[in-house]
């Protein structure tokens, strides 16, 4: 079994894989919110017909009105991923500092377009040196965050030599005084969204590039007349819309990240970071303690990168944290 080391949410092969693990699976591997955006309501304009400009420009008003960015600087997307896939297309890096450990696809991506990468726990201090600096804020898997300060100053000297700042704001909702999407559509700076983690609704596949208008042209050429679908732009433009959902959100998912700390630390794994939809562990063995959860039907998150670092999602419900517990005792 492999194919997760790439991803989270391979739960059909972990079945295939663990064919008698007790069901049902527990997916703790994805990092995205258990407790879902709950109005999914559609009209049934939104399945019977092709998704309207009124439709998109009502989703981006909700998104750029929430992000606290410029409403000319978003552009709508499928997801975050694909933008991530397309951004060698429009621009053209030599080399490029990339925050690590951190999201996989970013290395992936500008090594298979050939691109130099700088792997560095500190990628802000090669701003002049490098053509891109990319970052996740907070990063994925372990959290790690840059203030919209030293991004900033990054991004002008960046600009300042035709270079740019990518930063991957995936888990930005959780906490919106990191982002930078305020300067968006300033020189040099690339803000990459995701709408599925924070409101748990990643089938869905929305998103959105906040960038300047010439790259925004480019990636829009590439995504197409109607980039993503009626009922993604309708429940989108609603969720981001509720203020009141984002605020007691937050305040759910730091109390259920702080009890997942205490069940974890009490079975003996060092939380030594992440955010408040995921807990990046250091155990003894990794790999074995990840086949042994397996086995019991639970799935986290395990990397090639490290034999001693585990991450895991917030369990939904109490039975679920239970099941955890059990497995993560050696006899359970």
């Amino acid at each position: 079994m492999s194919g997760d080391l790439l991803h989270g949410g391979a739960l059909d092969r972990m079945r295939t894989a663990f064919p008698d693990a007790p069901e049902p699976w527990i997916d703790l591997s994805t990092g995205i919110n258990p407790w879902p955006y709950p109005d999914t309501s559609v009209t049934p304009a939104s399945l019977h017909h092709l998704p309207t400009n009124a439709a998109s420009l009502a989703c981006r008003k909700a998104m750029t009105k929430a992000f606290g960015a410029p409403e000319e600087s978003l552009l709508i997307a499928p997801g975050s991923e694909i933008l991530i896939r397309l951004l060698p297309t429009v621009i053209s890096l030599r080399k490029i500092s990339l925050l690590s450990p951190t999201y996989g696809d970013h290395a992936n991506v500008w090594r298979g377009a050939g691109v130099k990468i700088i792997n560095t726990a500190d990628p802000l201090a090669f701003a002049d040196e490098v053509d891109a600096v990319v970052v996740c804020n907070p990063n994925n898997p372990d959290g790690r965050t840059f203030s919209p300060d030293a991004l900033d100053a990054a991004r002008r000297r960046l600009a300042a030599r035709g270079g740019w700042l990518i930063v991957d704001e995936a888990y930005c909702d959780l906490d919106p005084s990191l982002s930078v999407a305020s300067l968006g559509g300033a020189e040099g700076l690339l803000i990459l969204r995701s709408f599925g983690k924070f409101y748990g609704l990643a089938g869905l596949r929305l998103g959105a590039i906040i960038a300047p208008e010439s790259l925004r042209s480019h990636i829009a050429a590439r995504l197409g007349v109607w980039p993503a679908s009626g009922p993604a732009l309708e429940i989108g433009a609603r969720a981001y819309a509720d203020h009141a959902w984002r605020l007691s959100t937050r305040k759910h998912l730091g109390a259920a990240s702080r009890r997942l700390d205490g069940a974890l630390v009490a079975d003996g794994l060092t939380v030594v970071g992440g955010t408040d939809l995921f807990r990046f562990v250091e155990a003894e063995d990794a790999h074995s303690l990840w086949e042994r959860l397996a086995r019991a039907g639970l799935y986290v998150r395990r990397f090639d990168w490290s034999a001693r670092h585990l991450r895991i999602g917030l369990p939904p419900d109490a039975s679920a944290q239970d099941r955890l517990a059990a497995a993560l005792t050696p006899s359970g």
